[in-house]
């Protein structure tokens, strides 16, 4: 059988290639199996990627069981968590590109045959899955795995607690000793955070949209079972490679739909709505936000994991992980069975042995949380090519508000006057200037949406941008507004004052402004002086696009 790999390793003409590969230390023997690249995206600051050593001679064991020959490859990746709240923020987002770059020009160059991905945390993830779809080979996205949830003050903890207790520290509700209690307690083992957040989310999609193995995304980062499984996933790329099975194969736009369903049936993070838009442009099955809104009015939401809910990825692990989820949907005609995953079966395959909703974690398709999903788009006047808000996440109370707009220019501005006490019950705080172009970058707002909810307004104060939200961030919290300030998007017009009305249940943004009046001060609105001028993010904000495209490069 012939292998892409012989292009650079068979024949006479290729004696100095195998010469270097000789340099690598690999045998005759060796040479002669199909290359393998074990994309391995560890690094000594992200809390997800700790142990991700063990998970990557795991998968190079099970490679090496199959019959082919492992070479591990390193990417870049960024903490979301600890880049929070200050300029790290902003590359965040901008280094999905260039770890799908970076995976494609060491694959390409290299001419590997097929390929094992260990990603964990937030634009990991995505950007190996879009350079999964780039590259169309044999390939098994196996992550790192989930943290366990922390104690403290006798209940179940994660990040989004300590976020969120800052607020409530400024407020003299959390004395310094319980802070650091909290502090130390929050996050007792390595893994990506223990909510639905973004990691998390986009590793249950993973599974969801059949590029990962059942277990991926809930099997917790301390378990043996997550060492089992990078053995398999090792072993199972060989098997694709041998049957020809190819990543695009895999992320059809049936399997694109799948895991938009399974999504908005997790109340996953807002961003996977980025996320998963770019994986499908890559993938040759592009999506829009009106097909996101379809999804959701059709989706029941079934699980309520942080923010949402009490409950952690461990639960989730427990009540039978993204296959139950995908048997319960699938007793509604929701999922798309004959979809292929990288088990070398279909999803039918995977969930025809699993019992589906466990009542608790996961409510049956009968008596859902709510009859739609867990995320919604919401379109007006301030939004004309739409916003996205985690309803899931949402009180109530909070459905249906109308407020005086609160207006920042940046996310450190906005901090400062909720933490300063500044904002009142019934404001509209507005950040502009944060999306993808504006930031540049499109910044995170856990920190303003934690304080809210920890000085006590999460049931009473909205808060939109054009920026985005982590995972962990819950309540009225509408982002990806487009078009973003930076283009001249009416976000950039809303002026101290103005009233603003949201209404999840319709689906709408809407400046109580005239359209004439509107006009007027977009004729007197002028663009701003860029934030950054040098560098990367420079480059990166001439050439990315709005959130409701993904926030993908223009070529």
């Amino acid at each position: 059988m012939e292998h892409r790999s012989d292009s650079m390793k068979k024949g006479p003409a290729r004696a100095p290639h195998r010469s270097l590969l000789k340099a690598d230390g690999l045998t005759d023997e060796e040479i002669a199996r199909p290359f393998v690249a074990v994309i391995n995206s560890a690094n000594d600051i992200i809390p997800g990627h700790v142990g991700m050593d063990r998970v990557a001679d795991a998968v190079k064991t099970g490679v090496l069981m199959a019959g082919g020959t492992p070479l591990e490859i390193s990417t870049i990746g960024v903490c979301d968590g600890i880049a929070m709240g200050h300029e790290g923020m902003r590359f965040s987002l901008a280094s999905r590109e260039v770890i799908a770059d970076s995976v494609e020009i060491a694959v390409s160059a290299h001419a590997f045959d097929a390929v094992v991905m260990i990603p964990n945390c937030d634009k990991v993830i995505p950007g190996m899955l879009m350079a999964a779809a780039r590259l169309d080979l044999p390939t098994v996205v196996v992550s790192a795995g989930p943290m366990l949830a922390g104690r403290w003050e006798n209940k179940h903890v994660d990040l989004d607690t300590v976020f969120t207790a800052v607020g409530a520290h400024a407020r003299g509700e959390v004395s310094d000793e319980s802070l650091l209690a909290l502090e130390n307690g929050a996050c007792p083992t390595c893994g990506s955070c223990a909510g639905m957040f973004t990691a998390n989310s986009m590793n249950c999609l993973t599974e969801a949209i059949g590029m990962g193995l059942p277990g991926n995304g809930t099997v917790p980062a301390v378990y043996s079972e997550r060492i089992r499984l990078a053995k398999h996933a090792g072993m199972r790329v060989m098997e694709l490679l041998e049957r020809g099975i190819t990543a695009r194969q895999i992320m059809t736009p049936a399997a694109i739909t799948n895991a938009m369903t399974v999504d908005m049936a997790f109340g996953g993070s807002s961003n996977t709505v980025l996320h998963l838009t770019a994986i499908a442009a890559e993938a040759g099955a592009p999506i829009t936000l009106d097909d996101w809104q379809a999804v959701s009015a059709r989706t029941p939401n079934l699980v309520r994991v942080s923010p949402a809910g009490g409950y952690h990825i461990e639960d989730l692990y427990f009540a039978g992980g993204i296959p139950a989820i995908m048997a319960e949907l699938a007793k509604g005609d929701l999922i798309d069975t004959h979809a292929r995953t990288v088990t070398g079966g279909t999803i039918g395959d995977v969930i025809k042995r699993v019992p589906g909703a466990d009542g608790a974690v996961i409510r049956s398709i009968d008596e859902p949380y709510s009859a739609v999903g867990g995320l919604r788009v919401l379109k007006g006047n301030l939004a004309p090519r739409g916003a996205v808000v985690k309803q899931s996440a949402v009180a109530p109370e909070m459905r249906q508000h109308s407020g005086p707009a609160r207006v920042f220019e940046s996310e450190e501005d906005a901090q400062a006057a909720i933490i300063g006490g500044r904002i009142r019950e019934g404001d509209v705080i507005v950040i502009r200037y944060e999306g993808p172009k504006g930031g540049p970058g499109m910044r995170e707002m856990l920190s303003p949406t934690s304080a809210v909810k920890g000085m006590g307004l999460a049931g009473s104060v909205a808060l939109i941008t054009d920026g985005r939200f982590s995972g962990a961030t819950s309540g009225a919290s509408i982002g990806h507004v487009s078009p973003e300030a930076a283009e001249g998007g009416p976000i950039a017009l809303v002026e101290e004052g103005d009233t603003i009305t949201i209404d999840i249940d319709a689906g709408t943004l809407t400046l109580e402004v005239t359209d004439e009046y509107l006009a007027m001060r977009a004729r007197a609105w002028t663009p701003r002086e860029p934030n950054v001028t040098t560098g990367y993010l420079a480059r990166y904000a001439r050439f990315v696009t709005s959130a409701d495209k993904g926030a993908v490069l223009e070529c």
